[in-house]
């Protein structure tokens, strides 16, 4: 796929089967055990079992070995295997990576996984810790001395351009945390069921590191997504109505690094975004009023600002007024910040549910839904559609 050009995957595969487990704190069992669940919910979903699928992928930061998975889930033999890096980055690109195996006839059904114990095993918003050298964290090496030691501390920087840019103040991330937290409050499945919050909570929340508030910032989870990707042919013969991949995409921008890009040019967007949401709009041929529901990944608030401008639905600066006023239903399941945080796979299913018309939080008459994964880094998208 090019950048420069248009491509061909769009049409070609489907999203068929959908399945997770619980979303906790403390799961009490292994990331094994929680894959395997996910994967066989996921199947059951569509219909399928274990001996139908011929291909794997996952994160590289994924715990489960796509061969130890298959085997654990009574899988056969694989012809396709893949991992995507870059953290939550992945998620929509595990989509993509199952989409062009099956139009390419390398595999017929594929399922993406992700599993982790992340709140009570590895936190990942305790920041680096131990890393050993490489070439990509040397980077790091610019940051870490001076404290930038977490992933809210490398978005703050982000943030505090774009508020000094725009001459906004931190309340207005608040927009996004209250209305993440508005659709949780309705989802049975959310870990923040029944708690909805209004921006006096949010401006009330302790700061982590300024301009960030609690509020502002995702929250740790224990637990697996998966998803089952299959032909757009075959999907019409399964249980549920298919979610038509119509795009999928990765981008990386110029200067790019993992959460520290802060040698380019301009620190008030996420060029990474505009790199997917480009080569989206170009290979669907749609524009952001096609959209009915976005799914934006929103691990830290001001990247779901940040996100809507680099995709055009409003001018820079702007996002936080298009929130306030609902412009486009977003984050339906409540988010990272108020379902949970399986970094962005948990979104793309709630996607799923929407073309479905099974959402908890069912907007009327969705024909495409926009997905994004994790900014800050190499990151990647979908539009999901209803078949026909």
């Amino acid at each position: 796929m090019s950048v420069r050009s248009r491509d061909r995957l769009g049409g070609r595969a489907a999203i068929v089967g959908i399945g997770a487990t619980e979303f906790s704190k403390d799961s009490g069992r292994s990331e094994l055990k929680l894959a395997v669940e996910a994967v066989g919910a996921a199947l059951e979903d569509a219909g399928l079992t274990a001996a139908d699928v011929d291909g794997m992928v996952t994160f590289t930061m994924d715990t489960n070995p796509e061969i130890t998975v298959a085997q654990a889930a009574g899988m056969g033999e694989l012809s396709f295997f893949s991992r995507i890096h870059y953290g939550g980055g992945a998620a929509c690109a595990t989509v993509q990576q199952a989409a062009l195996a099956v139009a390419a006839g390398v595999a017929e059904v594929v399922v993406c996984y992700r599993a982790f114990n992340e709140r009570s095993g590895r936190r990942f918003g305790s920041g680096v810790q131990q890393r050993e050298p490489s070439a990509e964290g040397a980077a790091l090496g610019w940051a870490l001395p001076f404290g930038l030691l977490t992933p809210a501390s490398w978005v703050a920087m982000a943030a505090q351009r774009y508020l000094h840019t725009y001459g906004l103040t931190p309340d207005v991330f608040g927009h996004v945390a209250v209305m993440d937290r508005k659709y949780a409050a309705t989802n049975p499945a959310a870990y923040f069921h029944g708690k909805p919050i209004t921006l006096e909570d949010h401006a009330a929340s302790r700061w982590i590191v300024e301009p960030l508030r609690l509020l502002d910032c995702c929250q740790e989870t224990d637990g697996a997504q998966a998803i089952v990707v299959t032909s757009a042919e075959r999907a019409r013969d399964l249980r549920h109505p298919p979610a038509v991949i119509v795009a999928a995409a990765q981008g990386a921008g110029r200067a790019q690094e993992q959460m520290t890009s802060f040698y380019r040019d301009d620190l008030r967007g996420l060029p990474e975004t505009g790199v997917v949401a480009k080569q989206l709009w170009r290979t669907s041929g749609l524009g952001p009023s096609d959209i009915d529901v976005g799914i934006l990944y929103d691990h830290f608030t001001p990247f779901v600002l940040m996100q809507l401008e680099e995709f055009g639905f409003c001018g820079p600066g702007e996002a936080a007024d298009f929130v306030a006023g609902e412009g486009l239903p977003l984050n339906t399941h409540g988010g990272q910040l108020g379902e949970a945080y399986l970094h962005g796979m948990n979104g793309i299913a709630e996607a799923v549910r929407q073309v479905r018309g099974t959402s908890v939080n069912q907007v009327p008459g969705v024909a495409r839904t926009l997905v994004t994964a994790g900014t800050g880094v190499p990151t990647s998208g979908l539009i999901l559609g209803a078949y026909g």
